[in-house]
């Protein structure tokens, strides 16, 4: 006789909605009392009140655009909702000013987009295999200059059929997109237009912000899509966040971790993570103090050089490697929301996207987004990466702005581990804009 088991469980148990790890009513009691704290006026000043403040508009914006159907499949999911949605906050002035002030405060003048990037610098590179990152950065110019070249060239084509002008196009919209964002690429840019063409600086500035914040907007849109074009693609497009594909003279084995190491890397430790902590800041004060020196190349192209130089040399020991490693994890894991919500509260300008919505305007963006991407993933196959990797850093991760934009395009692609290469892309791309400008300038002239 068969006799069934007995099913003591009871009813199949729905999926318990989570928000940051926890059942959604606990996170409601924290979310409750920050919210409450918020409108009264009570938010403690500094990162204690910044953090929990983000962390709740974060999670719930993140929450929305994950499962919202069109937006979580063609456009980045949680990612791009808590970008604009934390920008709209500041437009329609849905919380107390002085909230604002705490979350800019915090992610301008207090450096924490300076703190995750150096985890994520430091970390990823120093998670990579070293066969892998060596033979990757110096196939990298190539696919950054194959998506500038292609994204100028079809901006002065474009601009010339439509009647906006070849020049216009390639000076006020192409070059300030490809520049590495803001403070790193238009504002730089403007001196230089300003010098070049004798005209005022202020004014310069103002035609290139729309066009920086456009190219952002539309990269971090079509990161998400290319995410989903490499999720449905069978013919080889995508390497699922791996940049370079294994040939004849290296073996795909040689391009992965070894598996005792990735299994002591990926064994979280408290103390390591403290380590972790300690390297980063360093790197990243290193890479400063270069800069002093030498101005005229970023702080954080210096970091990268010197985490990529230390990491290829194997001048540390593996240990201090995993450390950094465990730290951007942590970072990544528990403050991407976090600095997303910073991006939208200090960097997004609804007002401005919303002025720069021209026909003309927009299709000039567009064509210089689809260029960087045609050419950065036509150039990155090229040369050994995989196209739809290559378009997100070489291509999208220059028309973005700069290392806020490279966290939301990344964030929005689900590829995270690109950020070293993103970060060459914002930072040592954006110098070669500024040198390429340069020389552009003197060969037009009468612009």
């Amino acid at each position: 006789m068969n006799i069934e088991p007995v099913n003591t469980s009871g009813p199949a148990e729905k999926k318990k909605v989570q928000l940051y790890g926890m059942d959604w009513y606990f996170f409601a009691i924290f979310a409750l009392i920050i919210l409450v704290a918020t409108y009264l006026g009570k938010l403690p000043k500094g990162m204690i009140g910044a953090f929990p403040l983000m962390i709740v508009i974060g999670t719930l914006f993140g929450k929305i655009g994950d499962n919202a159907p069109i937006i979580k499949t063609f456009l980045g999911g949680g990612a791009i909702v808590i970008i604009f949605g934390s920008a709209a906050l500041v437009t329609f002035k849905v919380l107390p000013e002085p909230a604002y002030k705490i979350m800019d405060s915090f992610m301008v003048g207090e450096g924490f987009l300076d703190f995750y990037i150096a985890a994520l610098i430091t970390g990823s590179i120093m998670g990579m295999n070293r066969i892998l990152l060596i033979r990757a950065a110096i196939r990298y110019l190539p696919a950054i200059i194959g998506g500038v070249g292609v994204a100028i060239a079809l901006s002065a084509l474009v601009g010339t059929i439509i009647g906006y002008g070849a020049k216009e196009s390639i000076f006020f919209i192409t070059i300030p997109i490809m520049g590495g964002g803001m403070g790193a690429g238009a504002v730089p840019l403007s001196k230089i237009f300003g010098e070049g063409l004798g005209r005022d600086a202020t004014e310069m500035l103002s035609r290139m912000v729309p066009a920086v914040a456009l190219g952002n907007a539309l990269s971090i849109v079509c990161g998400g899509m290319l995410n989903r074009l490499g999720k449905i693609s069978k013919n080889g497009l995508s390497g699922n966040g791996q940049l370079m594909i294994a040939s004849g003279t290296v073996a795909a084995a040689e391009l992965e971790l070894d598996p005792t190491y990735k299994r002591i890397r990926d064994t979280i430790s408290l103390s390591q993570m403290g380590i972790g902590l300690l390297m980063a800041t360093s790197f990243f004060a290193f890479g400063a103090l270069i800069n002093k020196a030498v101005p005229a190349i970023h702080g954080y192209a210096w970091m990268i050089l010197s985490v990529a130089l230390v990491k290829s040399l194997g001048l540390l020991p593996q240990q201090f490697e995993i450390c950094c490693y465990q730290w951007f994890q942590f970072v990544m894991n528990n403050l991407t929301g976090v600095l997303l919500v910073g991006i939208g509260v200090s960097y997004t300008n609804l007002v401005q996207v919303a002025q720069a919505f021209t026909p003309q305007y927009l299709l000039l963006v567009t064509v210089t987004v689809l260029g960087a991407i045609l050419g950065a993933g036509f150039v990155g196959r090229l040369v050994g990466f995989f196209p739809i990797e290559s378009a997100i850093t070489a291509g999208l991760c220059m028309s973005n702005m700069g290392g806020t934009g490279d966290v939301a395009v990344l964030s929005a692609a689900q590829r995270m581990e690109l950020m070293p290469f993103a970060q060459i892309s914002s930072r040592i791309g954006g110098a070669f804009m500024l040198i390429l400008s340069s020389v552009l300038l003197q060969l037009v002239s009468g612009l």
